[in-house]
């Protein structure tokens, strides 16, 4: 089991978002092992965290061009999550599914392709450092990279029955800041402008738009304002994330958010909106389901599909027009606990289904 060596190798490297070293430390084990199979190695650099690695294949005029995506960052600190282990079925460690596992998914499909054919032409990989903190650097270069490409594979982890992901919600975070007027709230109640109690009816309208039978959601997950109880709130704050389906409920939940900020329901406050869409929407589409059938008949074997709430780096391609299936990476779960495990079985079943996908595609110049 050679992935099972890779993947404890990088697994072993503490590649925290904010550990910088240490994500350009797993960068560099991928870097040699894909520049092995005759990848060039295209380094965005960051200062502050890792440098996305954009590994580039030789061209040709006569195949579709297709990217490979996944992250090399995780979620825990040097010395809270660091350990390897391993039974029977599972492996366990930090991005054993989420995501270390899955790039190592996609370079074992890669070398064996190497192996059959000697040379890889029109497969790309592109690993960036910080989707575990919301991709906020590497989306625009992902979103400008994925223009050079038909089809996107992206290699987080499968769902529990080696589901395929054709859709994520779409997410967006965002600041609603209050002004009110202080004053006294014993001698000058009249006086002041409550800010507190401004945000907290801005609160139950933002809320209200939630509609659990369409999939959309709409959480304020902190509040704060004021200064103390004989005080008359002169400021308050509003943090909140809104999860969305498709394009309509993404426009719905925008115009009410709007309509939130720009209403003043205690007369003569004023509120200020911060914040952006983070990752939009991924809907599943007819050019996915195409190529999922493709991909069952080159593979000989079902593959189902899901939905999830969850958002990926996926989206940003997706949204970028490019043909985007999520998932090919192995089964697991406690992904962001130290209880993170993958199945080990999951990895042959993933390898074998990527290596008869890509092999098709360098044999036919087109995964249809």
């Amino acid at each position: 089991m050679q992935w099972k060596n890779d993947l404890e190798k990088v697994v072993r490297i503490n590649s925290w978002t904010r550990n910088k070293k240490g994500v350009d430390a797993a960068g560099e084990v991928f870097a040699g092992w894909l520049e092995a199979l005759g990848y060039e190695t295209r380094r965005h650099a960051r200062e502050l965290i890792g440098d996305h690695l954009h590994f580039v294949a030789p061209k040709s005029e006569k195949r579709e061009k297709i990217l490979l995506l996944g992250h090399l960052d995780t979620v825990f600190p040097p010395g809270v999550f660091d350990a390897w282990d391993e039974d029977d079925e599972w492996v366990y460690g930090p991005g054993v599914c989420d995501m270390k596992g899955g790039n190592v998914v996609a370079l074992e499909a890669l070398r064996t392709l190497h192996e059959v054919l000697g040379r890889i032409e029109d497969i790309d990989v592109l690993l960036v450092s910080d989707e575990e903190t919301g991709s906020d650097d590497s989306k625009m270069l992902s979103a400008e990279l994925a223009k050079g490409y038909d089809k996107c594979f992206v290699f987080e982890a499968a769902g529990p029955n080696m589901e395929v992901v054709v859709g994520r919600k779409g997410i967006g975070t965002f600041e609603i800041t209050v002004e009110g007027k202080a004053a006294h709230a014993g001698t000058s109640y009249a006086k002041g402008v409550d800010a507190n109690l401004e945000a907290a009816l801005k609160l139950q309208k933002l809320v209200a738009m939630t509609d659990l039978a369409k999939g959309s959601t709409v959480n304020v997950g902190k509040i704060e304002g004021g200064i103390g109880a004989n005080t008359i709130s002169p400021q308050a704050k509003l943090l909140l994330e809104l999860r969305y389906p498709d394009h309509r409920e993404k426009e719905r939940l925008m115009a009410g958010l709007e309509e939130a900020v720009c209403t003043s329901y205690v007369e003569g406050t004023k509120a200020l909106l911060g914040g952006s869409i983070q990752r939009d929407v991924m809907e599943p589409n007819a050019w996915q389901s195409k190529l999922v059938e493709a991909m069952e008949r080159i593979s000989g074997h079902t593959l189902p599909t899901e939905s999830r709430g969850g958002v990926s780096d996926a989206n940003i391609v997706a949204s970028a027009g490019v043909v985007t299936l999520d998932g090919l990476g192995p089964y697991g779960d406690g992904d962001h606990t130290p209880h993170e495990r993958a199945l080990k079985k999951s990895f042959d079943e993933r390898i074998e289904l990527m290596t008869k996908v890509l092999l098709y595609h360098q044999e036919h110049g087109v995964i249809e």
